[in-house]
């Protein structure tokens, strides 16, 4: 198995940021593969049109961003393929925040939001949500015309007041970085741990380096990825289970990151969820 330095994945995702969305779809492409996920090659069915009890809950006035559409149709989508590995629920097509019929959680942009002008449509068009719904992800329905937009987490905001807040720079975006969340956790070697020392903290903040993406939010998490030689490893300030989550390619790889940070999880290592697949 070749070596790859997550330490190096700010710099992909730079150069993806810049070249635009078919670029950051090959980077998702390649960033699974990476992690030993395989196409089942199940053919997969078209995209459903949306049902009677659907109508209420979309505004079929407003556009689907191509960038949506286009993900649900890549060849290796590994959602659509193997959405057990996600443990979210999709909504499409996208609908609405409110939610008119009481069932999706989150509500509207409020007047004095960042992300649209006071006179413009504050609803939100919500794509993806955790499995109980306690986190929504939405763009404002008011740049549903752009093809690739911003999205956003409905979550805790640093005052504890439930929020609209920045998720990821764009749809592409946000699908990467989900499966950087997810399949890691599958495929890779996995250890979790509080116990830690500041100065772990510190070395993990110098001798690894941020992936690039926006802290991930969901059920009280707020975590920020660091890289390095095979290893991914996530760094929660919220309120999650776990301050600590390190995933590696290989089993060797987390032994050399425990030598790294000057931690001793040689008995910790839990082996991938995958192996049991």
């Amino acid at each position: 198995m070749t070596e790859i330095d997550y330490g190096r994945f700010h710099e992909r995702l730079t150069a993806a940021r810049d070249a635009g969305t078919e670029a950051r779809w090959e980077l998702l492409r390649g960033f699974q593969q990476e992690w030993g996920y395989e196409p089942s090659g199940v053919e997969r069915s078209g995209l459903d049109e949306p049902d009677e009890d659907d109508l209420e809950r979309i505004d079929p006035a407003l556009p689907v961003p191509a960038a949506l559409r286009a993900w649900w149709e890549l060849p290796y989508n590994s959602f659509a393929d193997q959405p057990r590995l996600y443990w979210t629920n999709p909504e499409w097509p996208p609908t609405l925040r409110p939610d008119p019929t009481g069932y999706g959680a989150a509500g509207a942009l409020p007047a004095d939001n960042a992300f649209v002008g006071p006179d413009e449509d504050l609803r939100m068009c919500v794509f993806m949500a955790e499995n109980q719904y306690c986190n929504e992800w939405g763009y404002p329905a008011a740049r549903a015309h752009l093809a690739d937009p911003p999205v956003l987490v409905s979550a805790r905001d640093d005052d504890g007041e439930k929020a609209w807040l920045l998720q990821s720079h764009s749809v592409s975006e946000f699908f990467l970085q989900l499966a950087v969340n997810r399949l890691p956790d599958h495929f890779g070697w996995t250890v979790c741990t509080n116990e830690f020392t500041p100065e772990v903290l510190d070395r993990l903040r110098t001798r690894l380096r941020p992936l690039g993406l926006l802290p991930w939010r969901e059920l009280g998490s707020h975590s920020v990825y660091f890289g390095g030689p095979d290893v991914i490893v996530q760094h929660d300030t919220g309120y999650g289970d776990w301050e600590i989550v390190a995933h590696g390619r290989t089993e060797e790889a987390l032994h050399r990151l425990a030598g790294t940070l000057g931690l001793d999880w040689s008995e910790e290592i839990g082996e991938p969820e995958a192996h049991g697949t």
